[in-house]
C-alpha cells in the first residue's frame, strides 16, 4: 500500500528501512529511503510502520536501550 503520494512510498518500504537501519524519527526514514518529507500528511502513518515494525524486531519504538523493551533470552 502507498503511504506516502508525494514521494510514492509503500509500507514495505518503510518496513524494510526500519530493519535495515532502525531508523528513530520519520526523516530518517525518508533519508534511509533517498527522500526528504514533502506535504507530511504521511508521517502518522510512517511513524506508526515504524513503531509495529520494531516493536515486532524486539526493539523500543523510541530507540532506547530500556530494560522493558530488551529483548528476552532464555
Amino acid at each position: 500500500m502507498i503511504v506516502c503520494s508525494c514521494n510514492v512510498l509503500s509500507d514495505k518500504a518503510v518496513r524494510s528501512a526500519c530493519a535495515a537501519s532502525a531508523p528513530r524519527t520519520t526523516g530518517q526514514v525518508y533519508g534511509c529511503l533517498g527522500c526528504s518529507a514533502q506535504c507530511g500528511r504521511c508521517a502518522r502513518t510512517i511513524r506508526k510502520i515504524m513503531n509495529e515494525a520494531l516493536g515486532a524486531a524486539g526493539a523500543c519504538p523510541s530507540g532506547c536501550a530500556c530494560a522493558a523493551h530488551a529483548p528476552q533470552r532464555d
